[in-house]
């Protein structure tokens, strides 16, 4: 040990545990005068350096050895250049040993020999043995000696140093000795590593393997009493051998990281608490922990305590099975405990535990720091792994499954580092952390857990980088009850509830996160819920990519959600939270969705390529929408409805295969300074008793009207740029009265204002020119309120195109609408719907019984060639069946119809 106060009271604290469990030091002893093997064999005097180097001191040989020039009596003498030769000179005489003129000649021999240095012996086959038996024969007799004498055999000669040190027969100890497949390395006191043979440079890696370990302690039951009954066949091995675990550590105390290894068997009820830095490795051959397994039944199996400082645990299986009929309490009790200041090192385990309230590796208090490395901690009955009360740790590579509960449980303070951990198929959450625990979780895999893959609970604040959660039985990521937490670059994705859940107040961020493949939403933040939720790429979900709801309020910044089944973002039940500078895209009904009294705010995102609405109002949605960019969508770039007011402002709304922006069924609000352009329907519709306020818009180059207002549509209109659209630039129809003041209506290919069916309106102030067909044109019945209104450099084609005699088909084909003189054929049988300009009525149907209809807008269905009578003004028809002569009635969203 380092210090003396561990001499003085670690090992008498683990003695005096062990005593008080009734359990002695059985050590096998020998018969008659044979010693306690612990007391004989304890290798304590010397340094580890000479005990380790002892039987591998090889000694360099002088020269090579010279043929032999002499004999004395027939015998071969041993060459002066190799000292340390174990080949002994014996006589050839068949006399007794115990002939005393036999000895004195015998004497008198050695004496010769060791006064000739240079002796030539005449027979060639005096040095057979180191020169000419087959190398295959001493290879076969060297694999039977043991270490000590096999080094000694090394130093006879080149030829036995070459051979003794050949791999196949270190190979062949080595896994005699030890009984692991492969090499085993000892980088450091604490690190253990095994290598493939064929992948390091070493020229004899079983032999280094061999002598990395040989200073071990062995703990192999039944081994010992073998050893110490039959000494002299092992005089060439210093090893010791134990029965118990419990023996092997007393024998180590005050050394400083002594080995342990732990042969293959079952280790039953032994007493194991560990407070000196002592390294207990598993010894089997293939997988290790299949065959070496240490189990308890009343308490916990392993116990690191105060002073294991660096402590080694490895390669074996770690068992806990209590009997549950019994009535001793064991809520406590693990299958590995790691209390305060402890820091041990647990590698490539397998633990399990069958206790129903306990963990199966329990880490708690402050400065509890383990490594635990390449373990499987499996099928237990509780949690897999528990860390508690300000621990922390290295947790890596390990394999975390089927547990009852929480796969790995985080709590009070606790922060650990956990690294490509896989968690799976727990039946229950998979990562749990509260009450304030943290834990930096990187590159795990974390799936198919009954509950969430990941769950945060009250104060916790986990970092979660580089993970992939997926397939859980509910959610992904479930955030409650103030929980917190960093959740960076993860792929979450295909679990059956939402991806991300975040309720009750909780905050967390999730950022850089791929989203997607979820059975329900991508990201679900209700109940008061708040959280950053930014650069997030959140796709091919089933439901919202984002759904608020219930008073949430997050930010929304900068993710890409597209390609879902449902909507982009969904907000409803008084949702709030701030959106911007996301990418909504090419999802299956509307882009984002504000609903039910929900009040966000949406700024600068691209919403665009939706295959329905690009921002749906609806049942009392409000919030603000702007400085967006909404375009491409099938229907209209934003819907608003019963009774939703927002602000919508600065936005820029086009390209739409419907509207720009439609407000029906009661809907209201504010929008202002929006550019709306290139939709190929109306820029704004307003209808069915609406009532919004429209001002300073520059609604152009649409490929329909401006503005269409009816079906009783109201609002104000005012200080709006109206110019470039195909139709005319303000439409009012249908029992409409809407407000227009001081806009500026131009450079339309129709009409600038035109009032139709029974509508009405007040204009006051407004600029109307160079349009097309006229300024300002009333239908039959219509008398609006008109106010200093300004027309004027309107080009009139309406009426240039009466005076000259011209069927009005030629200068609006079906595209446009012009307001003129409707007539009605009685003698060609036409109906309401179908509308004959004035020149084709004295032209193509003179002498034919006509009436007129009413002044209003459409376009000559004669010379559009709808009749059977062929047209006389307009030349080659231009077939067409649409003989509606109003705009087109805008297509409304199918959203609520699929909700």
């Amino acid at each position: 040990m380092s210090s003396p106060s561990r001499n003085s009271s670690g090992p008498t604290l683990r003695r005096s545990r062990r005593l008080s469990k009734g359990k002695a030091n059985s050590s096998l002893s020998a018969s008659g005068t044979a010693q306690q093997p612990t007391t004989s064999r304890t290798r304590t005097s010397g340094t580890p350096q000479d005990r380790s180097s002892r039987p591998y001191s090889l000694r360099k040989k002088a020269s090579p050895i010279s043929p032999p020039t002499e004999t004395i009596s027939g015998v071969p003498a041993a060459s002066s250049s190799s000292t340390t030769s174990s080949i002994h000179v014996t006589s050839t005489s068949s006399t007794s040993s115990s002939s005393s003129s036999s000895s004195k000649v015998k004497r008198a021999r050695l004496t010769h020999h060791q006064t000739t240095q240079s002796v030539n012996l005449s027979n060639p086959e005096d040095n057979f043995l180191q020169y000419h038996v087959p190398s295959e024969i001493l290879l076969k007799i060297f694999s039977y000696l043991l270490e000590k004498d096999l080094c000694n055999a090394a130093c006879v000669c080149k030829r036995f140093n070459s051979l003794a040190g050949d791999p196949t027969v270190w190979k062949k100890m080595y896994q005699s000795v030890y009984e692991m497949s492969l090499p085993l390395l000892r980088p450091s006191p604490t690190r253990f590593k095994f290598v493939q043979p064929d992948k390091v440079d070493s020229p004899n890696i079983w032999k280094d393997s061999f002598k990395t370990l040989y200073n071990a302690v062995h703990v192999k039951p039944g081994f010992a009493r073998r050893v110490y009954d039959n000494m002299d066949m092992y005089k060439g091995r210093d090893i010791q051998y134990y029965d118990t675990i419990e023996e092997a550590l007393s024998s180590v105390e005050g050394n400083d990281y002594p080995l342990i290894l732990l042969h293959a068997g079952v280790y039953s009820g032994e007493w194991l608490y560990i407070d000196t830095p002592v390294c207990i490795l598993g010894a089997a051959p293939g997988h290790i922990p299949d065959s070496v397994i240490v189990e308890n039944f009343k308490e916990s199996t392993f116990v690191f305590f105060e002073g294991c400082e660096d402590a080694y645990l490895g390669h074996i299986s770690i068992r806990f099975n209590p009997d549950h009929q019994s009535n001793t309490p064991h809520h406590k009790h693990s299958c590995v405990e790691v209390g305060s200041c402890c820091s041990p090192i647990i590698d490539s385990c397998n633990i399990r535990s069958r206790s129903q309230v306990g963990a199966a590796v329990s880490v708690s208090g402050k400065n509890a720091a383990p490594t635990v490395k390449n373990c499987v901690i499996s099928d237990c009955e509780n949690v897999g792994l528990f860390i508690n009360d300000h621990a922390q740790g290295h947790y890596m590579d390990c394999e975390i499954s089927g547990n009852a509960l929480a796969g790995i449980w985080v709590k009070n303070h606790a922060n650990p580092l956990i690294r490509r951990c896989h968690i799976h198929h727990g039946r229950d959450v998979g990562v749990f952390t509260f009450d304030n625990g943290m834990g930096h979780f990187d590159r795990c895999d974390i799936h198919h857990n009954r509950i969430a893959g990941f769950e945060v609970k009250a104060g916790a604040n986990p970092t979660v980088v580089h993970c992939e959660i997926h397939h859980g039985q509910t959610g992904g990521i479930y955030v409650h009850e103030n929980g917190r937490g960093e959740f960076l670059e993860n792929k979450i994705h295909s679990n059956t509830f939402a991806g991300v859940w975040v309720t009750s107040n909780s905050d967390p961020t999730i950022r850089g996160n791929e989203i997607f493949n979820g059975h329900q939403g991508g990201v679900y933040i209700f109940g008061e819920g708040r959280g950053l939720i930014e650069n997030n790429d959140i796709h091919s979900n089933a439901l919202a990519g984002i759904q608020i709801r219930t008073n949430s309020n997050p930010i929304i910044r900068g993710n890409r959600i597209h390609d879902g089944q449902h909507g982009g973002i969904y907000v409803h039940e008084k949702g709030k939270g701030l959106i911007l500078e996301n990418e909504v895209y090419s999802n299956t009904l509307a882009g984002v969705w504000v609903t039910t009294g929900s009040c966000p705010e949406l700024r600068r995102n691209r919403i665009h390529s939706g295959k329905q609405v690009g921002v749906y109002f609806y049942d009392n949605g409000h919030g603000t929408l702007e400085d967006n960019d909404i375009f491409n969508h099938m229907y209209s770039g934003v819907q608003i409805r019963t009774g939703s007011d927002p602000i919508i402002r600065r936005n820029k709304i086009w390209g739409g295969q419907n509207g720009g922006i439609l407000v029906y069924n009661g809907g209201l609000g504010v929008l202002e300074y929006n550019e709306i352009f290139d939709n190929a329907m109306a820029g704004v519709w307003i209808k069915t008793d609406s009532n919004p306020h429209l001002r300073y818009n520059k609604i152009h180059d649409g490929r329909d009207g401006g503005i269409c207002i009816f079906n009783g549509g109201r609002g104000l209109l005012e200080e709006n740029e109206i110019f470039r659209n195909t139709q005319a630039g303000v439409l009012i129809s249908s029992q409409s009265h809407p407000k227009l003041k001081r806009n500026k209506i131009y450079d339309g290919l129709a009409a600038g204002i035109e009032i139709t069916n029974n509508a009405t309106a007040y204009l006051e102030g407004n600029h109307v020119f160079n349009n097309k067909f006229a300024g300002i044109c009333l239908a039959t019945g219509v008398n609006p309120e008109m106010k200093d209104n300004k027309v004027y450099g309107n080009k009139n084609a309406i009426e240039k195109a009466v005076k000259s005699g011209r069927c009005l088909y030629k200068i609006s084909s079906y595209t446009s609408y012009p307001m003129h003189d409707f007539y009605r054929c009685k003698t060609c049988n036409t109906t309401d719907r179908n509308a004959i300009c004035v020149n084709c009525i004295k032209r193509c149907h003179a002498g034919h019984d006509w009436e007129f209809v009413t002044h209003d807008r459409f376009f000559c269905d004669c010379g559009a060639g709808t009749l059977s009578l062929q047209c006389q003004l307009a030349g080659e028809p231009t077939k067409d069946t649409d003989t509606l002569y109003d705009s087109a009635a805008p297509i409304e969203s199918h959203t609520l119809m699929v909700n």
